[in-house]
């Protein structure tokens, strides 16, 4: 893969440097934070070679795999700083989709080094429990509360990611933060002691999650006010005092009370909805994963999952389901690689389902699973299977990382041997149930559908004519590197000199852009082709242009389907070249009939010739 290459062009179809509020990532997704998610081009984006999908609701994701690290980091370099003006979003969104953006960006990045800390602690513990290592020794006991690091002070690696998202000093929140764990607070707390005649509350803020977020939310409406107030000589140090004054001790008083009540309810909810439902809560949980995951709405779930593992050590409702989904989509990709005749999704199915086995399920679910109805109903009904299952051990885990092969040792349990037994039987009985229902029920659609339009598909060779009047410049001068290289698909570039685009053929629309700058045809002789009006027209929104169709209608040949402004385009700074390009090029010989000369729209601008069976 071409990184370099690959983050240039999503730098492009996510609305360019100007667009992007906040950019992070995580195992499997580039996520946006964008100003307009209008100036996307997620059409172009998921045809782009690399990226498995794209899904928009709290953030903008990309969907990369396993290499979203390297992706990402080429990302950055182009992006570099991204200034305090940008970060200006005009746009006003639904106040859940801005919680879940908070959530989000304050939860996930919290994963690795929780992850990190909760495997080596459950690595030791296996060690431990098989004679390989003294639980008494010194080497246990140092490597132990490493592992432990990450919980301990999950409160000031909170502070950081809220602070960071809410875009005020984050040293000074995490010094807020920090007063709450100092040795000396907690012995003050413990004895029992007061602030200005108001007692508070005995807590141990260690491993707390809520009272730290409530505490630099607090900071934040402190510094943007006393940063107003204070003289400009003195706001260096004036501003971090008084904030810290103000805030420290209301986060004592009210805050962190507040913040540790509303972990333990999390906690209760749970533990109640787990003690009411019982091993179903599990089940069902499990099988809706597969749709929570698609749409980004499990990360809803971080939240009390690392509160979970901050106020009870362990975690026993998202996580056993996790394995049970993740080795179930594991077991149906391999199940449809076997099956498959389609060579393409014979090699995504068993990346995927490595990938899957491993604990990351996105490149199963956007390549293979939601894809294939048959295959998404096996997998929900084997993880419901394996769910009941987990459920009804009452498996537990004790690492917060995406259950899998490698991370099995999450289960271990000094006070209970056997749930690591359960966790190895719940993965055997998720992935032999739905490798069975894979190979029983798959049936090779795509491969089905390919043969059936290659039946349909006219036989010889015929012309494309030009959709409109101007002149023909060949593909590769298009000032466009997706367009140019032939990415995108094997076509001409007409520089137009009237803003009509007419059907070329008798077609169906495919795809009909909102913005009206581009529009996808299938036509009765099975030939795929886009056409795109101008260079990055995306932008404007709509203005100067009109569709005359609608997507899923059939069209005749000469028919109108678009038209625009060519003058507007140009004045607005962008390139008025048409570009026409065959997407489905794989399936035809393609010869280019006119280069540099003038077309109307009965002029062949491409023959055809359909491949023979």
């Amino acid at each position: 893969m071409d990184y370099q290459t690959l983050a240039k062009h999503i730098l492009q179809f996510v609305g360019g440097k100007e667009n992007i509020i906040h950019l992070e990532h995580c195992s499997t997704r580039l996520r946006f934070t964008l100003k307009d998610v209008k100036q996307t081009n997620r059409e172009e984006l998921e045809r782009l070679d690399g990226v498995i999908g794209v899904r928009s609701n709290a953030q903008f994701q990309v969907i990369i795999g396993n290499e979203v690290v390297e992706v990402y980091d080429e990302l950055a370099k182009l992006i570099g700083e991204i200034s305090a003006d940008q970060n200006i979003n005009k746009e006003k969104k639904p106040v859940g989709t801005i919680l879940l953006d908070f959530i989000i960006s304050v939860f996930q990045p919290l994963i690795p080094a929780i992850a990190g800390g909760g495997v080596l602690k459950s690595l030791l513990l296996l060690l431990s429990l098989l004679g390989v290592m003294d639980a008494n020794s010194s080497t246990y006991l140092l490597l132990n509360l490493i592992g432990g690091a990450p919980l301990y002070f999950l409160p000031i690696l909170v502070a950081m990611t809220t602070a960071r998202k809410l875009k005020v000093n984050e040293i000074v929140a995490v010094s807020a933060v920090s007063a709450l764990l100092l040795p000396e607070m907690a012995t003050l707390l413990a004895d029992g002691t007061s602030f200005l005649g108001f007692s508070i509350e005995n807590i141990a803020y260690a491993s707390q999650v809520f009272p730290a977020i409530l505490t630099v939310l607090f900071y934040s409406i402190v510094e943007k006010y006393v940063t107003k107030i204070s003289p400009k000589p003195i706001r260096i140090f004036f501003v971090p005092m008084v904030a810290l004054l103000v805030t420290v001790p209301v986060a004592l008083l009210i805050l962190g009370p507040l913040g540790y009540n509303v972990g333990g309810a999390f906690s209760y909810l749970i533990v109640e909805l787990y003690q009411r439902l019982g091993w179903l809560a599990t089940g069902l949980l499990a099988a809706v994963l597969p749709l929570m995951v698609v749409t980004g709405m499990h990360k809803a779930m971080i939240p009390y999952a690392v509160s979970s593992m901050g106020e009870l050590g362990k975690e026993m409702l998202y996580l056993p389901a996790s394995l049970a989904h993740n080795i179930a989509e594991s077991g149906a990709c391999f199940a449809v690689s076997l099956k498959t005749k389609n060579m393409k999704l014979r090699q995504t199915a068993i990346s995927a389902g490595i990938s899957a086995l491993f604990g990351i399920t996105e490149p199963a679910l956007y390549g293979v699973t939601i894809l294939h109805k048959r295959v998404l109903s096996i997998v929900m009904v084997s993880s419901f299977i394996g769910g009941i299952f987990a459920g009804i051990m009452a498996l537990e885990a004790f690492a917060l990382v995406g259950p899998g092969i490698a991370s099995i040792t999450m289960f271990a349990s000094a006070d209970q041997p056997m749930n690591l037994v359960w966790a190895f039987v719940c993965t055997a009985l998720s992935f032999v149930v739905s490798f069975v229902g894979g190979l029983v029920f798959f049936k090779d659609q795509e491969e089905a559908t390919t043969q059936e339009e290659n039946e349909s598909r006219k036989v010889g060779t015929w012309g494309i004519v030009s959709p409109v009047k101007g002149q023909v410049i060949p593909l590769e001068t298009v000032p466009d590197d997706v367009f140019s290289s032939g990415m995108v698909g094997e076509g001409v570039g007409v520089i137009p000199e009237e803003g009509i685009v007419f059907s070329p053929e008798e077609a169906q629309v495919t795809m009909l852009f909102e913005t009206g700058h581009a529009i996808g045809l299938r036509t009765v002789s099975g030939v795929e082709l886009l056409i795109h009006v101008g260079i990055d027209t995306v932008k404007l929104q709509g203005e100067g242009f009109q569709a005359f169709v609608q997507e899923g209608q059939m069209v005749q040949p000469g028919e109108r389907l678009l038209a625009f402004d060519i003058e507007k385009i140009k004045q607005a700074g962008f390139d008025p070249v048409v570009v026409v390009v065959v997407t489905n090029q794989k399936e035809y010989h393609i010869d280019r009939q006119v280069e540099n000369q003038s077309v109307t729209p009965e002029t062949e601008l491409l023959m055809i010739s359909a491949l023979t069976k």
